[in-house]
């Protein structure tokens, strides 16, 4: 009876070893937390290509989910209490690494000096999240979308070219987003009046309608809009209702030009999503963030839609034609 019960009892345990061996290992973990995304994108099947390099970076460089990754992901379905709030939550959860994108580091920088974090952010050394590019120090490193004033200085000289008597702007970004004060000292080298729409998160349909008729209403020649994963997500509705109201605009992405958008001057987003798996790589080996070196993207496309500009009656110089790496016909 006993031999019968410890072959029944080791059966029992051979059998739950096996279970256990053909469960997926998820023993490192991964938080991404982007405030205006849906968690649906934050996958390597998803319809986001940007998502799907950072996926297949991990994945080249031995990090799969359900095998040895677990990832929790925070997005516009999760921020019912505000941004702080949300943030709290994953600074409480306590996973190996963070991945914020676009707005919102710095409610990790005030929250946590501990949690390793890698950041989508703009310039990081002009709002405070690290000391230098090169030696970031703390606990956040990642890469920079941002050049500072002369990459607004740029965009707004590309605007020009199509709009010289161009003299107000405005400017469509959201409230959190800390580079405003690039996008101001731009507009001022330029000698051009900056009318600046911020919105507050979460966003609506309705509060961009009224931020883009507000922008006609006040005479704005053009309008700029800010380079955040809120925008990105709501290219569509932006560009349908900048259209609508007859104002040229440039975007930070050439996903807005494919939507309708007349001009992107654009960071190269894939790039810096494979850089950000080989920082999120670097740590989870064991390297501390503030001495990975902060990224700041260097190379730009320019993306032009010939149809729109037909439409609202732009002739585009052909020298800027011929500088285009995309154009829409």
């Amino acid at each position: 009876m006993r031999r019968r019960e410890f072959i029944v009892g080791a059966g029992s345990l051979v059998a739950v070893s096996r279970a256990v061996a053909q469960q997926p290992r998820a023993s490192r973990r991964l938080a991404i937390f982007s405030l205006s995304e849906s968690t649906t994108l934050m996958n390597e099947r998803s319809d986001n290509r940007y998502y799907r390099a950072l996926f297949a970076e991990l994945r080249r460089l031995g990090h799969v989910e359900g095998q040895n990754l677990l990832i929790e992901r925070y997005g516009r379905e999760q921020n019912t209490f505000g941004p702080a709030a949300l943030a709290s939550e994953v600074v409480r959860s306590n996973p190996d690494v963070v991945y914020v994108v676009g707005p919102g580091t710095l409610l990790f920088k005030q929250q946590t000096d501990r949690l390793p974090i890698v950041a989508l952010t703009g310039d990081p050394v002009a709002v405070g999240l690290v000391q230098n590019l090169a030696h970031p120090g703390g606990n956040i490193t990642g890469v920079s979308v941002d050049t500072g004033p002369s990459l607004y200085g740029k965009r707004i000289a590309l605007l020009r070219e199509i709009l010289p008597g161009m003299s107000k702007l405005a400017y469509l970004t959201l409230r959190i987003d800390a580079m405003g004060s690039f996008m101001s000292a731009a507009a001022a080298a330029a000698g051009i009046t900056l009318e600046v729409a911020p919105l507050e998160l979460p966003t609506s349909e309705t509060a961009y309608r009224e931020a883009v008729a507000q922008a006609a209403r006040n005479g704005a020649s053009a309008i700029m809009v800010g380079d955040n994963p809120d925008t990105m997500t709501n290219r569509v509705l932006i560009a349908s209702l900048i259209g609508t109201a007859g104002l040229p605009a440039m975007y930070a992405l050439p996903e807005f030009v494919d939507a309708g958008g007349l001009i992107a001057y654009s960071f190269d987003l894939v790039e810096l999503n494979k850089r950000v798996a080989n920082d999120i790589d670097a740590i989870l080996r064991g390297e501390n963030p503030g001495d990975i070196p902060y990224y700041q993207a260097s190379k730009f496309e320019l993306s032009l839609n010939l149809k729109t500009a037909k439409a609202l009656g732009l002739s585009l110089p052909p020298a800027l034609l011929a500088s285009a790496d995309t154009v829409i016909e």
